[in-house]
């Protein structure tokens, strides 16, 4: 008898774990793949297929993509009900994060850059610069949204497919970029002193002391040339 219970053990606690570990919700795809699973927490996992119809005016349409723990990961597609893709977005931690692409049926529309923010840890470093150095310092800041705009945004003409206008975001704040031409300048302008008095340094004390006692004198340098002009 003992023999016979240490034998089915093992075979039942398999089925315990097996048990247990069923999505509570899940449907087989065209493909025989598993889809849009729902795990005993309740909570949305692996890949989703979902569509909507049409209502009250508004057009209808299909995404795909991975949910972890219930929140939208990685890459998602959404299509039209005809299957012409609208938009290419990218995920992590359910919001957007990274390159958003937007399509119209005649081409792309509008590109968007975004960046994620780590619920367990709303915290992230960024550049500042000293504007009246080269330097750059490292500032850590805490993020109150979860998302923000982050980088490039392009606008296209869907036509011709050529870029109309293009904004640049730093910590959801647009950029100017009069003012940020104006600090390049500056910058350069601090750039070009520096390496002036950097040279004056690097002369030797009796020319610097030659240089500021013929300053306002002509010197005439011989050239090289020949015969009487």
């Amino acid at each position: 008898m003992c023999v016979m219970k240490s034998f089915l053990l093992p075979f039942l606690l398999l089925f315990y774990v097996a048990a247990i570990s069923q999505p509570k919700h899940y449907i087989i795809g065209v493909k025989g793949d598993t889809l849009n699973r729902i795990d005993e927490n309740n909570l949305k996992q692996g890949k989703w297929v979902t569509r909507v119809e049409s209502l009250r005016g508004e057009p209808g349409y299909e995404e795909e993509g991975i949910y972890k723990d219930g929140k939208k990961e990685g890459t998602w597609r959404h299509y039209s009900l005809m299957g012409d893709v609208l938009a290419i977005e990218n995920y992590k931690w359910g919001v957007k994060n990274g390159k958003c692409s937007y399509y119209t049926l005649y081409g792309i529309e509008r590109e968007e850059s975004w960046k994620a923010t780590d619920p367990e840890n709303p915290y992230d470093t960024i550049e500042v610069p000293d504007l009246n150095t080269d330097a750059v310092y490292l500032r850590v800041i805490k993020v109150d949204a979860s998302t923000v705009k982050q980088g490039v945004w392009n606008y296209y003409d869907p036509q011709s497919g050529l870029i109309t206008k293009t904004e640049e975001y730093v910590m959801d704040k647009l950029v100017d970029p009069f003012k940020k031409k104006t600090t390049r300048t500056s910058d350069s302008t601090a750039s070009m002193t520096k390496d002036t008095a950097t040279l004056a340094k690097s002369k030797p004390r009796e020319v610097l002391e030659y240089e500021k006692k013929n300053a306002k004198k002509k010197i005439k340098v011989r050239d090289g040339a020949t015969g009487v002009q």
